[in-house]
């Protein structure tokens, strides 16, 4: 990573390629509000999830969007659609949406090797970010778009939206009351199945909607390759561009981990799997994967625990979960498992019972509760206050699976130290901790 000490010019966050991108159209999305209430946002990434973020931007009284960004013209039409007004103006690259002064905050939602760089440069130009997750490909990465929120002074939210539920915060309560005991392990997981894979594809010509150029700037830091279809629409289980589920969606779960036994960062990770289930296929991260991070003493878990992690791709039903996404916090009295849906509380066996019995169940009708998210980001943007997911929450659960993937890759323990951010006494793992950049992009703060 090049050097973090200078604060950079306004050319050096928008770079020579800027020039080649323009708006298109004018005028905002939303209604008339006065100018000391109104928040002017811009969508950069126009998937699924990006535009399900920016419409709950417009449920908040005061919102406008006033641009959209995507390199994919059909994904960009899409969030023009979604924004409501078809006079919002549009860009495909990122660095001319920021040279705009009406600008008040950006939505950064592309695909995970395009969260940090954006972020970065929002927050050297002014704006604050609500960041989807992970937070970057590499460790480096997250340490720098905390020191970026930190240095420009933005407001920058991370996408676990589960901090804003209201389940969670009640079962945050219970796991903290003492309730289920001495807390000895958590475990963690993600079922799917994409049986029998997601083949492989032939590398090919971008197709129109990209173009030679806008699949240059898709690919952006990582290595130049050829356009594949599974890079791009199953970029999670590629090196250069995600961490598969163990990274990209078990961040949800690490941070509520996080946030209800109080701690911050493991102390070791181990990794093993690979492909036991998939058909031939050119992604790489494996179809089946376990890893498991062990913690110190924390204000719960007073002896240290366990978190085990498991991926399965090819299967998603287990008789002892009722849920392909979730978690299970063990104690010596009762365990709590919890996913989007609710939560149980189960008393162990014992002191007269011969099998476990559910003692509490909570359910919510309400399986998305993003506006809540939202509304927190728009509130500590106004108030420029605190934040429920703030980037360095965000780093530190985003790290786990890092540790967990590099443990993988080199087939042995890692040992993490978290105030230094190194993995200690491994030259060839602590390595993997920073992403190298492809020219001209740089990871500059």
């Amino acid at each position: 990573m090049n050097s973090m000490g200078n604060r950079p010019t306004r050319r050096s966050f928008l770079g020579t390629a800027a020039a080649a991108a323009v708006w298109t159209g004018g005028g905002v999305a939303g209604g008339r509000v006065a100018p000391s209430d109104r928040l002017n946002v811009a969508l950069i990434g126009c998937g699924g999830r990006g535009r399900a973020v920016m419409r709950h931007h417009l449920e908040v009284p005061g919102v406008r969007v006033i641009g959209v960004c995507d390199v994919n013209e059909e994904r960009l039409a899409q969030g023009l659609k979604d924004a409501g007004d078809a006079a919002v103006r549009t860009c495909r690259d990122y660095r001319r949406l920021l040279e705009d002064s009406d600008l008040d905050a950006v939505i950064v939602a592309t695909n995970g090797h395009w969260h940090v760089l954006p972020t970065i440069h929002a927050c050297q130009a002014g704006k604050d970010v609500y960041v989807e997750k992970p937070l970057g490909t590499s460790v480096a990465e997250g340490r720098a778009a905390v020191e970026a929120a930190n240095r420009y002074g933005r407001v920058v939210q991370f996408g676990t939206q589960q901090r804003s539920w209201p389940h969670y915060r009640r079962a945050a309560e219970v796991v903290r009351s003492g309730r289920l005991g001495e807390i000895s392990e958590v475990k963690v997981w993600d079922y799917d199945n994409f049986y029998p894979g997601f083949g492989s594809p032939p590398d090919g010509a971008p197709p129109p909607e990209f173009g030679e150029e806008y699949w240059d700037l898709w690919v952006g830091p990582s290595p130049k390759v050829p356009y594949n279809p599974n890079r791009f629409l199953r970029h999670y289980w590629f090196f250069d561009y995600g961490g598969g589920w163990q990274l990209d969606w078990a961040v949800h779960h690490y941070d509520v981990v996080h946030w209800f036994l109080g701690v911050r960062a493991p102390v070791s990770a181990m990794g093993m799997g690979g492909f036991m289930c998939f058909e031939e296929t050119n992604t790489e991260w494996p179809d089946t994967f376990t890893g498991v991070c062990e913690y110190g003493p924390g204000p719960v878990a007073k002896k240290g625990f366990l978190l085990q992690y498991s991926f399965r791709g090819g299967c998603v039903r287990e008789s002892r979960w009722y849920t392909a996404h979730g978690k299970t916090f063990f104690g010596s009295l009762a365990s709590l498992t919890i996913d989007r849906g609710g939560y149980t509380v189960t008393a162990e066996a014992g002191g007269g019972r011969e099998n476990p019995e559910v003692v509490e169940r909570v359910d919510t009708d309400i399986y998305d509760h993003s506006l809540e998210h939202v509304r927190d980001f728009v509130e500590a943007v106004r108030g420029r206050r605190g934040l429920a997911s703030d980037v360095a929450v965000g780093h530190d659960s985003t790290n786990p699976g890092h540790l967990m993937n590099i443990a993988w890759r080199l087939g042995r323990k890692v040992r993490w130290d978290a105030e230094a951010e190194r993995i200690a006494g491994d030259p060839e793992a602590d390595a993997l901790l920073t992403k190298p950049y492809r020219a001209p992009w740089r990871l500059e703060v």
